[in-house]
């Protein structure tokens, strides 16, 4: 396994974690956002070779009446290594009459991550602090491709270093069962993954993350469902294409 790898197994033995796969060399994958029955907004990913390792690029529009309501317009990019340990990451967010810019630096060799957080509208620091963490973390997204590496069967499960900047944390994963989605894209075999963030462990907010991997070398993130309080609901998004 790669020196510096934040893995912890639980129930997965060492050969298994070492006959993980790579990731894809480029993809861009399209989904729906589903909120309360109507489609909410649109999800364009893209993954390609960065700098040094890898690079990710995620765009979230809202659409329709959640759009006349509450416009969003976030983008995020991701710089990662070759072992998809997070190097930095930036994202600008419009959310309503909000706007905000936000950039943390995966500092490897002093172990810490730098996070600085502004208000482009009043061109001022919100928040600033320096958090500490392995030598190799993930942000939430580099998770995901480093989940799709690994080859986990339903009843086995991991440990995995993330860090939102502010916060680092070993976040569990689990794959629970294989099911069959029905996407725009189409019906795909999956295996569905919970991935326990939530509830205190990187973030405060009480909620349930799920993901349903395609059951097949390629690994395709074909839904992924957040369900928080009956307030906020379910999110959920759907594959809708991919190139």
């Amino acid at each position: 396994m790669r020196k510096g790898l934040p893995l912890v197994l639980l129930g997965v033995s060492m050969s298994a974690a070492q006959t993980a796969g790579v990731p894809p060399a480029r993809e861009t994958l399209y989904y729906n956002v589903e909120w309360r029955l109507i489609t909410a907004g649109k999800v364009k990913v893209q993954w390609q070779p960065g700098p040094v390792g890898w690079q990710a690029n995620v765009h979230v529009g809202s659409v329709g009446l959640v759009s006349k309501l509450f416009k969003v317009e976030d983008d995020y990019s991701a710089n990662l290594t070759e072992s998809l340990c997070a190097e930095s990451t930036q994202m600008s967010s419009l959310e309503g009459s909000r706007s905000r810019e936000t950039k943390v630096v995966y500092d490897a060799a002093q172990q810490k991550a730098i996070y600085v957080e502004r208000d482009r509208v009043k061109n001022v620091v919100l928040e600033s602090k320096e958090t500490p963490i392995p030598a190799c973390v993930h942000d939430t997204l580099g998770g995901l491709y480093f989940l799709r590496t690994l080859n986990l069967e339903p009843g086995q499960s991991i440990n995995e270093a993330v860090s939102d900047g502010k916060k680092s944390a070993m976040a569990k994963v689990e794959a629970q069962q294989r099911e069959d989605v029905k996407t725009p894209a189409g019906v795909f075999k999956t295996v569905r993954y919970e991935i326990y963030l939530f509830n205190g462990v990187l973030y405060k907010r009480p909620a349930h993350l799920n993901v349903w991997l395609t059951d097949d070398r390629r690994k395709l993130p074909v839904q992924i469902r957040v369900r928080m309080s009956i307030a906020v609901g379910t999110i959920n998004l759907l594959l809708e294409k991919q190139e």
